[in-house]
């Protein structure tokens, strides 16, 4: 069995130019080809016929999972996963620190022909502080006998030697931290995709298509899972 898994932090959709356009977005959402999609940095608005989360599940052919961090009057800010797998259960973390911006993850466990798979999306914050609090609250969630686990998202992590990074490779195994940020020409392993077991993961890189580079100002990862037939 083969699975596509990818992270993309679309920054309200406002590319390198300075403006908005989802379709650019969407477009290379198209490009990854994922039957998961963690995004970050998404803004949608509930009370419109077709919010931009919705208008992205519909035209990709995707079901939605929204985990909105921040409800405001201009619309939900936060995360969201997309997923082409049949959904079992979702619910969120909530991973706000006091005085900070809030921060949150969505938790999900999807069927697939092999097994459960659980999908942990984040976004983390920007003070180391706030990463260490959240990353020892994602990872003391509950373990739930699923065949795969894969957590993903824009961990804003660039010290390679910091107390998260740390206990993630104790709890995943050493992971391929390629460059995602600025998607122009990326110098910082922000956004990170981490799968157990290791031996699941054969491939993972930035997704590197024109329309990627201009679209936000991160580039998207994306990973190949792979179960070996018994």
């Amino acid at each position: 069995m083969r699975l596509v898994v990818a992270t993309y932090n679309v920054h309200r959709c406002i590319g390198r130019d300075g403006r908005s356009d989802p379709e650019r977005n969407l477009t290379v959402l198209r490009e990854l080809d994922a039957d998961v999609i963690a995004l970050q940095e998404l803004q949608w608005r509930p009370a419109d016929a077709l919010h931009l989360l919705q208008e992205f599940a519909l035209k990709l052919g995707y079901v939605a999972l929204a985990g909105p961090t921040l409800l405001q009057t201009e619309g939900h800010y936060g995360n969201a996963v997309l997923t082409r797998l049949a959904v079992r259960e979702s619910g969120t973390v909530d991973l706000s620190v006091p005085g900070r911006e809030p921060r949150g993850a969505l938790d999900a466990v999807l069927e697939t022909s092999g097994g459960t798979l659980r999908v942990i999306a984040t976004h983390l914050g920007l003070r180391p502080y706030e990463r260490r609090q959240q990353m020892r609250r994602l990872l003391a969630q509950p373990r739930d006998g699923a065949s795969a686990t894969v957590l993903l998202g824009d961990l804003n992590e660039w010290f390679l030697w910091g107390r998260p990074l740390r206990w993630l490779h104790a709890r995943f195994g050493r992971t391929p931290a390629p460059a995602t940020f600025p998607a122009r020409r990326p110098l910082l392993a922000l956004d990170r995709i981490w799968v157990e077991p290791r031996s699941l993961l054969r491939e993972l890189r930035p997704h590197r298509s024109p329309l990627a580079r201009e679209a936000s100002d991160h580039l998207p990862l994306r990973a190949v899972l792979e179960w070996q037939a018994v």
